[in-house]
């Protein structure tokens, strides 16, 4: 086991930045996040947080919501990150379901989570940290710069996005060891990317969730220098790289949309030749769009295929996806499975339901339903994608089970037609989704967010059309193609198809 954290850091090179905001310049040194980290420790024991609680964090990305996650984590607690995009209700459950003793946030959000910790029996202690609120700075600036006494090893404990429904915890054994114990994301990135101490690495998403979370901590483990963006922007993105010579960064193809999206001239003039490797997953990205990074950025693009749940990885190198456009890679996190809906494994090119086997246990928490569905009789575990693999093991992914469209008996997945849509120059973002249909029991509409919205009406439905009818089968060219200003998206880039087809399924309702 490798040991690897900022205390290490902190003590052979105090000075170095361990975290820089990237719109401010903020610097974070590991010295500082060191010491604010043993001092939040000491308030989380105050609080009365033991080892194995819950601690649930419900923040911006800013410099102390990475201190409060170090305390959790050398405190021997679960961290639960809440989204702040949230409504109040969900937050509740969260705070419910997860048996927070505690939550720290944005003091922006006061209102919202003391209505929250309202709505439940086991009212959690919450404390508001940044801005012009900072109860938990001021409480952990009277403490110890020491470390606590029974220091352990914490862990995340996430929620799903709620695609199919209520979001889940995903708990992990908590187990004893180290608090420098490599992190099973840490080891991954400092295998597969190449992250180290010399690297700089750009993080454009929230850190509630689990792939931007994770990455940053595992910098920090490394030693590298970890760049946040308060929010995604694409120009921003480009500024950041240039600025703070960026070595790394985690994307999803939302982004890589956007940023294509730019001018030439916008794209032109970032010097990006500090960039060494650049790495996606959230979802497939269409072929088109990553031949245009990998033309843009050089072959240093990599992808790899993975979920809140980690219960397996694929991963994929530029080389190898130029010679097998379209592929996630192959397994390197347990070992991979396609299973038919009996369970039983297909042989290549068969498509079925991605199974892992071999990886890290996968438990939901207060829901043995729902952990036992999610594995077959073998004990192999899936989160519900569907794909196949060729005869070398590479897999492409077809879309996730539940977006599963069955119009008239024929199976369509709406990723394909998703894909062929975001190919066309007017489209910024399109979500395809099966919508109540008497005679066929479901249609195919696509929801388009225009680049430019005033184009949005007849004309360009008749363009999009044209355009699909170029690429895809007509079984599945859209019935409908409606326009939005906006789709819904986490902040991750995760499109939230189930909004989509509520409405559209209240819509044929009324």
């Amino acid at each position: 086991m490798t040991f690897a954290h900022p205390c290490f850091h902190a003590q052979a090179l105090p000075d170095k930045p361990a975290l820089i905001m990237a719109e401010t310049g903020e610097i974070t040194t590991y010295s500082q996040l060191d010491k604010r980290s043993n001092q939040g420790a000491h308030l989380l024991r105050k609080m009365g947080l033991q080892h194995g609680d819950m601690l649930a964090i419900c923040m911006d990305n800013d410099p102390r919501s990475i201190e409060v996650i170090w305390a959790a984590q050398r405190s021997g607690l679960y961290y639960v990150g809440i989204s702040t995009r949230l409504a109040t209700a969900e937050i509740a459950h969260i705070l419910e379901d997860s048996g927070a003793k505690a939550v720290i946030y944005s003091p922006r959000l006061c209102e919202q989570i003391d209505a929250a910790c309202a709505m439940i029996p086991a009212r959690p202690i919450a404390m508001a940290c940044g801005g012009d609120q900072p109860a938990f700075e001021a409480s952990r600036r009277m403490l110890p710069e020491t470390p606590i006494a029974d220091e352990a090893p914490g862990r995340d404990m996430l929620y799903s996005s709620g695609t199919t429904g209520r979001p889940k915890g995903i708990k992990p054994p908590l187990g004893e060891g180290h608090i420098g114990d490599e992190l099973v994301v840490t080891t991954l990135a400092r295998t597969l990317f190449g992250l180290n101490e010399d690297s700089v690495f750009l993080s454009p998403a929230p850190l509630y969730h689990a792939a931007p979370l994770r990455f940053v901590l595992a910098a920090q483990q490394l030693g590298g220098t970890a760049v946040v963006m308060e929010k995604f922007d694409p120009l921003a993105s480009l500024d950041a790289i240039e600025r703070y010579r960026v070595t790394h960064a985690q994307w999803v193809p939302t982004h890589f949309v956007r940023m294509l999206k730019l001018s030439d001239a916008e794209r032109d003039r970032h010097d990006l030749s500090s960039l060494r490797c650049a790495f996606h997953a959230a979802a497939p990205c269409p072929v088109e769009i990553k031949q245009h990074m990998l033309q843009w950025w050089g072959p240093i693009v990599h992808e790899y295929y993975a979920s809140t749940e980690t219960i397996g990885m694929t991963s994929v190198t530029p080389q190898e996806w130029l010679e097998r456009p379209g592929t996630v890679g192959r397994a390197s996190l347990g070992e991979l499975h396609i299973c038919d809906d009996a369970g039983h494994e297909l042989p290549p090119p068969q498509e079925g339901t991605v199974y892992f086997s071999g990886g890290p246990p996968l438990s939901y928490h207060n829901d043995p339903d729902k952990t036992r569905e999610a594995h077959n009789s073998q004990g192999w575990a899936t989160v519900g994608d569907v794909g196949w693999v060729d005869e070398d093991g590479y897999l492409y992914l077809t879309d996730r089970k539940s977006f599963l469209i069955i119009s008239g008996g024929v199976n369509i997945f709406p990723q394909e037609v998703e894909n062929a849509l975001i190919e066309h120059p007017a489209v910024a973002d399109a979500a395809v989704v099966g919508a109540p249909d008497a005679d066929m029991g479901e249609r195919v509409v696509a929801v388009v967010q225009p680049a430019d919205w005033s184009r949005a009406g007849p004309a360009l439905q008749v363009e999009l059309l044209a355009h699909l009818a170029e690429r895809i089968a007509k079984i599945k060219l859209p019935k409908d193609i409606l326009f939005r200003e906006t789709l819904p998206r986490e902040p991750t880039g995760k499109l939230l198809k189930r909004k989509i087809r509520d409405e559209l399924a209240a819509a044929a309702h009324s």
